[in-house]
């Protein structure tokens, strides 16, 4: 009895800032493992999703935005983003239809001359344009670059996710299972939880704070005998005022963040959560090449 075929690969989700790379992973993998912001530079690492079924796997890997970097912490984020490029099967190059064809995207196309993989153009919030726009924007797009296939999706409502997968699985190469069916993430509990309480800053003080923060798990225990799990996390920021902010009025921001964020991390853990949150400022921390190691960034990684 002959072994039936399996088929996985790596899948390298890349585009501008805000096209909705978090959202489209989310969607696919059917649980919350990137964070989602209405501002750029969400994603800061590499994230992998895991996709599972009978005869096929996909470890898809959210990147950050290309965009031009302004400081170390951009550079490794850059860095890291293009070099995907070479360790992956096929590339999901994602645009925004709202916003249209920009400058980044003709970076990117560049970028994408140099790879020999598979790029297939994925046209993300169709649901928010007219058909025709869409038209002229896939023939301006298909005068730059000879894209292996063209998706429209809408990954917000998820109108064609699952043909843009059955898409992908076309082109995946036979190789082995590379993790449980049922796990959807490499990363391990600590990064999801600290990258969830990111988002909700993110999520509450909009314009007021910027990308300059940063989350560290301090401590993370379940008590002897008990069912809750304690949670100790610092947020780091650049400013005394930023600090200011995110604390709140009486403690009143920082209170929100710590409920929004348990509510996400019970659901993640399947477990009671107690939540304690501390906020420190720590001066340019993101061009300090020592603060960078120590929230997580490793410059051999990139």
């Amino acid at each position: 009895m002959t072994k039936e075929k399996y088929n996985s690969g790596f899948v390298s989700i890349i585009g501008r800032p805000n096209v909705g790379k978090s959202t489209f992973l989310n969607r696919v993998i059917g649980q919350k493992i990137a964070i989602m912001s209405d501002k750029p530079q969400t994603t800061r690492n590499k994230i992998q999703g895991v996709y599972t079924e009978d005869h096929a796997q996909i470890i898809f890997i959210d990147t950050p935005g290309i965009h031009k970097p302004k400081h170390k912490l951009g550079d490794f984020m850059m860095k890291m983003a293009q070099n995907t490029l070479k360790e992956v099967d096929i590339v999901l190059f994602m645009v925004n239809v709202e916003e249209g064809f920009g400058r980044g995207d003709e970076f990117i196309i560049e970028k994408l001359k140099s790879t020999t993989q598979p790029v297939f153009l994925i046209l993300n919030k169709i649901d928010q344009v007219h058909p025709d726009k869409l038209l002229s924007m896939i023939e301006q797009y298909k005068a730059l670059y000879s894209f292996a296939e063209i998706v429209p999706i809408s990954a917000l409502q998820g109108n064609n996710v699952e043909t843009l997968v059955e898409q992908i699985k076309k082109y995946l190469p036979e190789g082995p299972q590379y993790y449980p069916e049922n796990q959807v993430t490499d990363h391990p509990e600590r990064f999801i939880i600290t990258e969830l309480i990111r988002e909700k800053v993110l999520h509450l003080t909009r314009e007021e704070i910027p990308h300059s923060i940063a989350v560290v798990m301090d401590s993370m225990e379940k008590k002897e005998g008990g069912e809750t799990i304690f949670i100790s996390a610092t947020v780091i920021v650049e400013r005394s005022s930023q600090k200011g902010i995110i604390i709140g009025k009486q403690g009143s921001m920082l209170k929100e963040v710590g409920q929004r964020a348990r509510h996400d991390i019970e659901a993640l853990l399947g477990s009671k959560v107690f939540l304690e949150l501390w906020v420190k400022v720590q001066k340019d921390w993101r061009n300090r090449l020592s603060n960078l190691r120590d929230y997580g960034f490793r410059e051999d990684e990139y």
